[in-house]
């Protein structure tokens, strides 16, 4: 079977709000947590692009069931969620493929995966059903509202953040998401002995990163040098990591576990 992304497309261009709500009205809201959470600086921008057919039939019949959105209204359950799974949260998919890697290595531990890229998400729920991946579930919206509001403290067993926006200009590197008050957060929401793993080929992110994550009193550098780790075999390789690789960029992973 072919991938979605490979499927005609169901639009030239990413559907207006109203219109995407139209073609997907059991699927992924456009502003999940609407007006009643405030109004702050974003660490990602709007990413548009064209919805495939095979997305498309994914988001309209797996949503419900796979699906859900970052609301910030009500606690999850995510003994529910996942079936009494321990659960990595990854904040940023692209288009799923590395986490679908990563749900089919390991099916003992549940996924979480947040994003706002509707046709990522729509991939991602059909790589799932193609995979008989029953460990992941896609959240869409804003991850912040989705730590602060909707998980409980200690219930994650780990926390991925692969390529976020390096927002390499400078007046703009306050939207970037690895921040002290960020990491205090999903520190957390962490148990012990949880791993926060991110990963970058912007080298200044990197640094910030970097130092970000060792000021953070609760998590400890897992490298006895305090410094970046290589790749573990479970991180797979992305098509975007490849193509950054190929321009000549360095790949740094941090790995810090939860005290």
């Amino acid at each position: 079977m072919s991938e979605s992304t490979d499927d005609a497309p169901l639009t030239d261009a990413s559907p207006p709000q109203a219109e995407r709500r139209i073609l997907f009205p059991e699927g992924p809201a456009v502003d999940p947590a609407g007006s009643h959470h405030e109004r702050r600086i974003r660490s990602f921008r709007p990413r548009r692009g064209r919805v495939t057919s095979g997305q498309g039939d994914a988001l309209r019949r797996l949503w419900p069931t796979w699906g859900l959105d970052i609301d910030g209204r009500s606690r999850l359950d995510l003994d529910s969620l996942f079936g009494g799974l321990p659960v990595v949260l990854e904040i940023g998919f692209g288009m799923g493929e590395a986490t679908a890697a990563m749900a089919a290595a390991d099916r003992g531990t549940g996924i979480l995966a947040a994003d706002v890229h509707t046709p990522g998400q729509g991939n991602l729920l059909g790589l799932a059903e193609r995979n008989g991946l029953t460990n992941v579930r896609v959240a869409n919206g804003d991850a912040i509202i989705l730590l602060r509001e909707m998980i409980e403290p200690a219930a994650l067993a780990g926390l991925r953040v692969y390529f976020p926006d390096p927002w390499p200009k400078k007046r703009h590197q306050k939207r970037r998401l690895i921040q002290p008050e960020f990491v205090e957060l999903a520190a957390s929401r962490l148990r012990s002995g949880a791993l926060i793993h991110c990963a970058t080929d912007w080298e200044p992110y990197a640094e910030q990163m970097l130092e970000v994550l060792t000021a953070c009193p609760e998590l400890d550098n897992t490298r006895p040098d305090g410094g970046f780790a290589p790749r573990p075999d479970f991180r797979p390789l992305t098509k975007f990591e490849n193509a950054g690789l190929g321009k000549g960029h360095v790949v740094r992973d941090l790995l810090f576990v939860r005290r």
